[in-house]
């Protein structure tokens, strides 16, 4: 196990607050693992500057002047945290035996990634870093978070409850999520369709070291949708089921309301028909807005442009 090489990606954007105490906590690491001979010392750390308006960019510049295990590459642009975190992934793999990805906030526990190892010595390809509770969360993001899982897996999308992005890979597992060419990506979605064998390693997930969360509820909401749209047509079954018993009522409401007719009795029904018309015309908006959701993507998908373009490389 002493000649794997281990790469550890750290996607970062604006995170000058904690980048310095990032990097001396997995260097300490990697230094302990290559000292009990658990990985090569050919192992880094690699940093993918998603865009970063602060000065991100050039503290790792820093790090790689003084320290060859600090690599780093920098996108172009701002591109998001899905496809940074996929440009360090694909960079890595020409490189390393296995990858580890996590956050650089330091809420991932850090001492998880022994036993990530351990379970990839014994034959995983992918090892998903799974939250043990989520005491530190509120009630709110708490009951959220179990709702977007729920919702996720009932709508037809393989997810992992309780894991964002800290796992291990493989070379193997990453040759093959290199295979997905799509543009729209939700990789803790895609990463379980590879289908190698995988398994679990639970850790108490910490509260963010310094600065900002970079996943408000917007973002968190809009990862949904995408998560959703990207890797599952269920809505689109759902809206075309939902127009079938609407179309069923509808004929039930037009039979009562012509044997009514003929028994000549008046109907009231203003309310009702007002309540009917605002109904439909909002479950209309809704299904126009889920089919143009797809239509987007799909107009996306066909541009075949690039989902990242690194800018510089320290490797």
């Amino acid at each position: 196990m002493k000649d794997t090489i281990l790469y550890v990606v750290v996607p970062c954007y604006n995170e000058k607050e904690v980048l310095g105490e990032t990097s001396f906590r997995l260097k300490e690491k990697l230094v302990s693992l290559i000292d009990a001979g658990k990985i090569s010392s050919q192992s880094r750390i690699l940093f993918v500057n998603d865009g970063s308006k602060d000065n991100t960019w050039d503290m790792i510049k820093e790090l790689h002047k003084d320290d060859v295990v600090f690599s780093g590459i920098s996108l172009s642009r701002n591109r998001g945290q899905q496809n940074a975190l996929l440009a360090g992934l694909m960079t890595a793999k020409d490189c390393a035996d296995a990858v580890i990805s996590m956050d650089a906030d330091l809420q991932d526990d850090i001492n998880a990634i022994d036993a990530m190892l351990e379970k990839y010595e014994e034959g995983f390809d992918i090892v998903y870093g799974v939250r043990s509770s989520r005491k530190t969360d509120t009630f709110f993001k708490k009951n959220t978070a179990l709702a977007f899982y729920r919702m996720m897996n009932f709508l037809g999308t393989e997810t992992v409850y309780n894991h964002a992005e800290y796992r291990l890979m493989t070379k193997r597992a990453l040759e093959g999520l290199s295979e997905f060419k799509e543009v729209n990506l939700f990789l803790r979605g895609m990463v379980p369709m590879v289908g190698y064998k995988s398994t679990t390693v639970e850790y108490e997930r910490a509260e963010r070291f310094a600065g900002e969360s970079k996943y408000p509820l917007k973002k968190m909401l809009a990862l949904s949708v995408d998560g959703i749209t990207s890797l599952s047509i269920k809505p689109i079954k759902f809206i075309t089921t939902l127009g079938f018993v609407i179309a069923l009522v509808s004929l039930v409401a037009l039979i009562y309301t012509l044997v009514k007719y003929m028994m000549g009795q008046t109907i009231i029904g203003w309310s009702s028909i007002v309540i009917s018309v605002w109904f439909l015309g909002g479950l209309q908006l809704l299904s126009i807005g889920v089919i143009g959701e797809y239509i987007g993507k799909i107009y996306k998908e066909t541009k075949h442009r690039p989902r990242y373009i690194i800018s510089e490389s320290l490797l």
